[in-house]
């Protein structure tokens, strides 16, 4: 287990390199469309084990002497209040959450944009409230038959209405809070209005995934699809590159159905397009830096199944339909995986039947499996972190890290002062109640230690979990997966 696959130092520098280099194509002046995230990209980290989360935003600080971030957000996104299913955040307060977030790494972020913009009440006030921030405010008008009437697009009536973005360095990255934003049509914007202006300009695009050169059907490439199976994105060869070099590129849907209108706006714009297909768009050196294939290929499929888990459990929660875990299951199919390849799953449920209990099974390094159940004095998920712990510090199964006089005063606590009819213990105040036992007790602390080594090992619950709980697995950075069920038949779990 977490056999690195991934080169993260050469891709620093091979990436910031070639940005550079398109830089330079362009005679000094880049808008890069960034999509994906810049920070906490966990889907690369577990797809390409060696990865980085914070990779990107490093990559970019190399290069902050040169970059300017213009964030993008559109009006409409404001106005229905639209949340990131990830954060559990308004688009809104992701935007400000994010620049917070690009300063504290010392980069500059130059502006706001609010595209599509038409009045929309909300994003009048969104932008009153950025401005007494200090943040520069510009706005992006709806065009009609956008993108299919290009004589109206780039023209003074199309992208001569948006507001001209003042910036001051070499390399602007544009990026958003979520998908939809409206990246693209900013940086088309940004290039109609320099070439007025008579400024040299190019645009260029990166996108992570799907991984350009790397085989069509390679796991890492099929766990994207299963990463965004919500949306119907689907990996494709790029049949434009094909044709202009004969050779094979993986690209999605999205990009290669609009790349012959933007190839004509880029004519229109520029006199002549810079690209012969979408793959010469992106600027991803991520496949370059692949060191161990087989290494991405197993953590790759073990994604898939994560996925295929999480599609499961928002249909039950009543947030998706089946159609995403259906795809995953096709694409399942294409990578000669099953949900047997998963130990824990199986480990999970049967620990659940023998005990006729919730249960939770984790993986650890060596692959051998710890189990968890649930008991009068704690959940499976507490029973199994605790359990983990003891086998990491090389404690005797058999001691009680946390004894029953010091559990039973907090469960009190929470059902007879805090009205809470669930009263055992959540994950987060397990942790904490083992925190304050290690003062005073050598082997709560030598168990305490051991938690940063639960740090990427894989785990499964034989029912959905709470948010609570959900939330800390993800903070510790263990893999969870749950099955589709709830403990109980209640409508409303928290």
């Amino acid at each position: 287990m977490n056999k690195i696959g991934f080169d993260n130092d050469k891709y620093l520098k091979m990436q910031s390199e070639h940005i550079r280099e398109r830089i330079g194509q362009f005679g000094g002046k880049l808008y890069l469309e960034f999509g994906g995230k810049l920070f906490d990209d966990f889907h690369a980290s577990r797809v390409l084990p060696g990865f980085h989360p914070d990779s990107k935003i490093n990559m970019l600080k190399e290069l902050k002497d040169q970059t300017e971030i213009v964030m993008v957000i559109n009006a409409a996104d404001i106005e229905k209040n639209k949340v990131r299913g990830d954060l559990g955040i308004t688009y809104d307060m992701d935007l400000l959450r994010l620049i917070d977030a690009f300063r504290e790494e010392g980069l500059y972020v130059g502006s706001v944009v609010l595209t599509r913009f038409a009045e929309q009440p909300s994003a009048i006030v969104y932008e009153k409230k950025l401005k007494t921030l200090g943040v520069k405010v510009y706005r992006h008008y709806p065009i009609e038959n956008y993108p299919a009437d290009i004589s109206l697009i780039v023209s003074d009536d199309g992208f001569g209405r948006n507001d001209y973005i003042e910036t001051t360095k070499p390399l602007v990255v544009i990026t958003a809070p979520g998908p939809g934003s409206g990246k693209m049509a900013t940086c088309l914007s940004q290039l109609y209005h320099e070439n007025k202006r008579g400024i040299k300009a190019g645009y260029a695009k990166f996108e992570t995934f799907p991984i350009w050169n790397i085989p069509l059907n390679h796991p890492v490439n099929l766990a994207y699809e299963a990463a965004t199976a919500d949306l119907d994105d689907v990996n494709m060869i790029d049949p434009f590159h094909l044709e202009a070099y004969g050779e094979t590129t993986v690209n999605y849907n999205r990009d290669i159905e609009v790349f012959p209108v933007l190839s004509t706006m880029f004519k229109r714009i520029m006199g002549e397009s810079p690209y012969k297909s979408p793959t010469d768009m992106g600027v991803n050196m991520v496949g370059n830096c692949i060191i161990d294939d087989q290494a991405c290929k197993d953590a790759a499929n073990q994604e898939i199944i994560r996925r295929y888990y999480n599609a499961q459990c928002e249909y039950r929660k009543g947030n998706d339909s089946l159609a995403p875990a259906h795809k995953i299951e096709f694409l399942m199919e294409k990578a000669g995986i099953s949900l047997t390849d998963r130990p824990v799953v199986s480990a999970a449920n049967i620990k659940a039947e023998q005990t006729g209990g919730p249960a939770a099974a984790i993986e650890m390094p060596d692959g051998r499996i710890i189990t968890g159940k649930t008991s009068p004095l704690l959940g499976a998920s507490s029973a199994l972190l605790l359990n983990a712990l003891k086998d990491f510090a090389g404690i005797e199964d058999s001691i009680e890290l946390l004894p029953a006089d010091f559990i039973e005063p907090i469960m009190n606590m929470k059902r007879d002062c805090l009205n809470d009819n669930s009263p055992l213990l959540h994950l987060n105040e397990i942790l904490i109640a083992l925190s304050v036992t290690a003062v005073n007790n050598s082997n709560a602390k030598k168990a305490l230690s051991c938690v940063p080594q639960l740090s990427g090992l894989e785990a499964h619950s034989s029912v959905i979990l709470s948010q609570v709980d959900e939330a800390v697995f993800k903070k510790l950075g263990i893999n969870l997966t749950c099955e589709p069920n709830y403990q109980n038949q209640k409508l409303y779990h928290k």
